[in-house]
């Protein structure tokens, strides 16, 4: 996405984790119709096809062909009135059935929501992609200035805290791996990572059961993450809570304190559900 024009669009003047997410290789139309989707789902509005190919950066044209196509699909509506396009209903029932009362019931969204509520900041849900931790949902921050963090906004695991925290159960030598994977792939303006200070950085998070980070990838902002826990070989999540440095520092406690007191919470529904079991 490109950031000034979707700062622009959201009317939001930080706006963070924007950047390529590889829809350019061997299956082009098939990233770029996801990509799409998660744009409206950015954007919480319809959007006209001039606006959808300028914050993608995609041509007008091919973008117009392939907007349509997902109109046909049933997955976008199509405005004649406005001339823009919106998500349908059937796009919100996919992949429901997912890791079952943790998204289907709810319950996710509720401890995202109560961590907000409690601290004002944003939250996110971060998973594993390759080398990369991803945000899979974004609750954005109640603050009169804020980071608003973009959803499907991607961080090299080795470099964030949501990404330290997703590290920390993997075996040291698959973490070696994926730091030597990451320099190599590296722009040649980006630092390398030292795997001994990564091994370092990894063994405290695991000492202390949390990561946080400040300024390593957005000069002002930091990250406080912690280790959401798994039932049945569920995927592996991390929440985490992103925000300006300077009030993650002063409230680092607090907030990890609020993260653990809602985790517990948490998995207590959790529990209580699969006792109850479904109706």
């Amino acid at each position: 996405m490109r950031p000034a024009q979707l700062s622009r669009s959201l009317g939001e003047l930080n706006v963070v984790g924007w950047g390529s997410s590889g829809t350019d290789g061997p299956v082009k139309s098939a990233g770029r119709v996801l990509k799409i989707l998660e744009l409206f789902d950015v954007l919480r509005r319809e959007a006209p096809v001039h606006e959808v190919a300028q914050l993608l950066d995609l041509p007008q044209s091919s973008t117009s062909v392939l907007l349509r196509s997902i109109v046909l699909m049933g997955y976008l509506h199509f405005n004649p009135t406005t001339r823009a396009f919106s998500p349908t209903t059937r796009v919100a029932l996919l992949g429901n059935w997912i890791n079952g009362s943790m998204i289907s019931n709810g319950l996710l969204m509720r401890l995202l929501q109560r961590i907000n509520a409690r601290t004002s900041q944003a939250v996110v849900v971060a998973a594993r992609n390759q080398i990369w931790s991803e945000y899979i949902h974004v609750v954005q921050s109640t603050n009169a200035v804020r980071l608003f963090v973009v959803k499907g906004s991607r961080r090299r695991l080795i470099r964030s805290g949501t990404g330290l925290m997703l590290l920390a159960d993997l075996p040291d030598s698959e973490i070696k791996r994926i730091a030597i994977r990451t320099n190599a792939e590296a722009d040649l303006d980006e630092p390398r990572d030292c795997i001994a200070t990564l091994m370092e950085q990894v063994a405290e998070v695991r000492r202390q059961g949390w990561a946080a980070t400040f300024d390593t990838i957005t000069k002002g902002g930091g990250m406080i993450a912690m280790r959401l826990p798994q039932i049945n070989g569920e995927e592996q999540l991390v929440v985490g809570v992103p925000g300006i440095t300077k009030e993650l520092r002063e409230n680092c406690a607090d907030y990890l304190a609020i993260m653990r007191e809602e985790t517990a919470r948490y998995m207590e529904w959790r529990q209580s559900e699969q006792t109850v079991g479904p109706e």
